[in-house]
């Protein structure tokens, strides 16, 4: 039996999101599939084996300032997430950490049919999901210098680079998003998907019909133009106008 979810969201163009607990064990095969594909060379485990995945994911289980979740689109596993104190955690003696900070990864399982847009969504969610505490003032990450499109994407939901720090398996850009950049952020992102949507129905409208389609619409428009001239000149008698 599938446990509740801890956090849910539902995004207007792509539906449900929710965040279970990861379980060491349980999704071991799952994850491996994960974080061993090509496109996850960022999460360097690329030559990981599922016994390893499986130590890996129970250690973060069982750390006190790490938790790992498994993330459902529509019911069913599509992202990996982590949540974890950047103090103790990834960027301890690092940086000038502060009460509120929070470090998250996210992960998207690999797919042969991409939708557009997805990405940005599971970061989405992630941010929600540690804004969802009202302790947390900022989320704080570490992604590789060589990441163009981790960067994007942090963009669009609000983090600043702060500067480039040097950690002993990669070179990173401490990256920083306060709790009111994310909302900014999250508001345009609504603005853009709106006109985006307009522009949609404005091109579908305009799209050229097909012949039959555009006899019965010339009909319709004759009818209707001849209508109107008749309300208009019923209209202008009743009020004593002529010309």
């Amino acid at each position: 039996m599938t446990p509740p979810p801890i956090f849910e969201h539902k995004d207007a163009r792509l539906g449900t999101f929710a965040l279970l607990d990861l379980d060491p064990a349980a999704d071991a095969a799952l994850l491996h599939g994960w974080v061993t594909h090509p496109k996850a060379s960022y999460w360097m485990m690329r030559e990981a084996d599922e016994a390893e995945v499986a130590a890996e994911y129970r250690r973060i289980h069982e750390h006190p300032h790490h938790e790992a979740f498994i993330g459902l689109h529509e019911g069913r596993p599509a992202f990996l997430a982590e949540r974890y104190d950047p103090s103790r955690v990834e960027l301890a003696g690092l940086y000038p950490s502060r009460p509120g900070d929070v470090g998250m990864h996210f992960l998207c399982a690999p797919t042969d049919t991409p939708v557009h847009g997805f990405t940005l969504a599971v970061i989405t969610v992630v941010m929600e999901f540690c804004f969802s505490d009202p302790a947390v003032r900022r989320v704080v990450v570490e992604p590789d210098v060589r990441n163009d499109a981790v960067h994007a994407l942090n963009a669009a939901v609000g983090f600043e680079i702060v500067e480039q720090i040097a950690k002993p398996e990669k070179d990173a850009y401490l990256s920083i998003c306060t709790r009111e950049r994310f909302e900014a952020a999250r508001t345009a992102l609504a603005a853009d998907a709106a006109r985006t949507e307009q522009t949609a129905r404005t091109a579908r409208a305009e799209e050229p019909a097909r012949p039959e389609e555009e006899t019965a619409r010339t009909a319709r428009t004759e009818k209707e133009t001849d209508r109107t001239d008749r309300t208009a000149r019923t209209a202008r008698d009743a009020q004593g106008v002529t010309r």
